[in-house]
């Protein structure tokens, strides 16, 4: 591994610091260097690639304490979701390859096996990581392997039950685990936060943690009142503890609590994390303040705004202008406020994504019918079937690969006992930069099978609005599934009308192939259709507008007219819609018909831009021309 040679107030910078290593020999003062010189990259970075730069900004300090203290990768450094570990990356050898942020075939923007042995879990999701932490510290338990295992978990990621099920089992179990909440949202005053810094400095102290141990194994020696004078002294430190901190739940759960401390201040995360490093056993919980978008004014004004960005204006902070499509994601918020407007009845749920599922307008306009749940994705759902029984017509918008968490209470608090639910399927399909955590590509294949639930994928931004209506007011279980990013550019009805459960439309009619576009694949089948004209080959092209029910007589029907169909859906091939049309035809025996499904590959797919990953699975417009040509020659 490359070193580098001790480094000087006057000379240390980022471009020094090749691993972890190098920080070790360094003072406070020129870690506060490699820190400024962290949050400069960072922002300069992502202002030309996008990225999560609220959450990474907040944690620069924080990251640099935690490798100064542990011996990572021994000690295994674990971020939950992930999107804060830019700061990580920085000074774990990928300096160079940080410009290619989340571009194709470049750096991800979460930790990856295959970039460095300092990335200890692969995420993306909210709430694993104390989970995986405590599976590895008692892995390392049996093993006999002293190394310790830290997990670093938002005060977001804390709404998750999964965060809750880990703590309470780390309790009962009673082995070595670290955990740091990296709290952004609660205020701590000055005072108080001096205080509680000075009282877990000395708590975790060496010299106050070897007297509490001594004490107490003096007191387990005398026979009838041992126990009990050690019982009160025990309380009155939690009570003493918990007047001056909020640490009461944590101890509940069997945890030694310690802070909240000033997340920013080095001078207080490296005594405080050394002393949790060699005094204490057993679970602990680090509770630190820090401070979200640190260092970059707007982010810090806005860290909600900043939270994951695409490229800005580095001096105003503002997006740069694309000139392209209104969002799909737009167009929901705007026909939720329509809807709401017109009944009352409708309310909006979201599990902590207001603005990232196009809410906020709405939460604003109706603020006693909104309801951030928090990372609780299964909450939600059942959350709305209890609205739905009474009367409710509630709509859970939350992202598709976010949906895979809230499968049981879709199958049983929904569409059991068959009640008015609408989810809102954001980010159908591939969504790009974020990656494979993050693509939307199952949510077909695992819907599908339910029964009683309608299931819709709208062509375009403007039939987006005629789902969404229908789906609220059909008194059964619906989802719509729409895609991430702008629309075709199609204009919007100001009437919204109901769509008829079940039936597709006939966008052209051709007498050679049946192309079965599904949802956003369907204009790069028209756009196909019109290339396969110019060499004699004419298309049918159906809407199917429903993946469940699906219009069975209408795709039957043109299907046996053509004797060639061709199913494109932006989903995996195992289980989706071309899988749903092949039982179809099984179903009427039309065993002879050729046919071909284009979905994406049984693997996972990496990030890059969405043009550039539909070209890669064929998914495109010369790809279905390719897969055409291909079906005509086989007679």
């Amino acid at each position: 591994m490359l070193t580098s040679p001790p480094l000087t107030l006057n000379t240390v910078h980022l471009k020094d610091i090749l691993s972890p290593k190098d920080l070790r020999h360094l003072s406070v003062p020129e870690l506060a260097v490699i820190a400024q010189d962290i949050r400069e990259t960072i922002v300069n970075t992502v202002a030309q690639t996008g990225g999560h730069l609220a959450p990474s900004l907040g944690v620069v300090e924080l990251t640099l304490a935690l490798h100064y203290v542990f011996n990572t990768p021994k000690d295994k450094l674990i971020w939950d979701v992930g999107h804060q570990c830019y700061a990580h990356k920085l000074i774990t050898g990928r300096q160079g390859q940080f410009p290619t942020l989340r571009q194709y075939k470049g750096m991800s923007g979460f930790p990856k096996f295959n970039e460095s042995e300092y990335d200890a879990l692969e995420t993306g999701h909210a709430g694993t990581s104390i989970s995986a932490a405590l599976g590895m510290s008692l892995a390392k338990d049996l093993k006999g392997d002293p190394n310790r295992v830290i997990a670093v978990i938002g005060d977001g990621s804390m709404t998750t039950g999964m965060a809750f099920e880990a703590l309470n089992q780390a309790g009962h179990l009673d082995k070595n685990l670290i955990v740091i909440l990296n709290d952004n949202e609660m205020s701590i005053s000055p005072n108080v936060g001096a205080l509680s810094s000075f009282l877990n400095r000395r708590m975790t102290g060496k010299t106050i943690s070897q007297i509490r141990n001594h004490i107490a194994a003096r007191l387990r020696e005398m026979p009838g009142i041992g126990d009990n004078i050690l019982g009160f002294l025990k309380k009155s430190e939690e009570n003493f503890k918990c007047f001056f901190t909020p640490g009461m739940l944590f101890e509940a759960l069997k945890f030694y609590y310690v802070g909240p401390i000033p997340g920013h201040e080095l001078n207080d995360l490296i005594p405080t994390l050394e002393n949790v490093r060699d005094n204490l056993d057993g679970p602990v919980l680090v509770h630190v303040l820090t401070t979200k978008g640190k260092g970059y004014k707007p982010a810090e004004d806005n860290p909600g705004n900043y939270h994951g960005v695409g490229p800005f204006d580095l001096k105003t902070g503002a997006p740069l202008p694309t000139g392209e499509s209104i969002s799909y994601t737009k167009v929901f918020g705007d026909t939720m406020i329509k809807l709401a407007k017109a009944d009352h009845r409708v309310v909006a749920i979201s599990a902590a994504m207001p603005a990232g599922t196009g809410l906020s307008g709405f939460a604003k306009e109706f603020p006693d019918r909104f309801f951030d749940v928090g990372i609780a994705e299964q909450h939600a759902v059942t959350f709305a079937a209890g609205l739905a029984l009474e009367g409710i017509l509630p709509v859970v918008a939350i992202y598709s690969s976010f949906f895979q968490r809230s499968l049981d209470q879709i199958i049983h608090d929904v569409c059991l006992p068959n009640l008015p639910v609408t989810l809102a399927i954001d980010r159908g399909g591939i969504v790009g930069d974020d990656g494979p955590t993050h693509h939307g590509v199952f949510d077909i294949s695992f819907l599908r099978f339910i029964p009683n639930l309608n299931f819709m994928a709208p062509k375009d931004e403007e039939e987006l609005q005629h789902m969404l209506h229908t789906a609220i007011f059909h008194h059964a279980p619906c989802a719509v599934r729409y895609p991430r990013g702008v629309g075709e550019g199609v204009p919007l009805a100001r009437e919204l009308k109901r769509l008829e459960i079940g039936k597709g439309e006939v966008l052209r009619e051709g007498k050679d192939v049946l192309l079965l576009p599904v949802g956003n694949r369907v204009y790069p089948a028209l756009r196909a259709a019109e290339g396969l004209a110019k060499v004699g080959i004419e298309a049918t092209v159906i809407n199917p507008r429903f993946i469940k029910p699906m219009d069975g007589d209408l795709i039957a029907s043109w299907a046996e007219q053509t004797g060639r169909v061709i199913t494109i859906e932006d989903n995996v091939r195992q289980g989706g819609w071309g899988s749903a049309v092949l039982e179809l035809l099984s179903a009427r025996h039309l065993f002879h018909l050729k046919t071909m499904i284009l979905a994406h590959p049984d693997h996972f797919i990496e990030h890059g831009p969405q043009k550039t990953l539909w070209k890669d699975s064929g998914l495109d417009s010369p790809a279905i021309i390719s897969a055409a040509m291909e079906l005509m020659k086989k007679g």
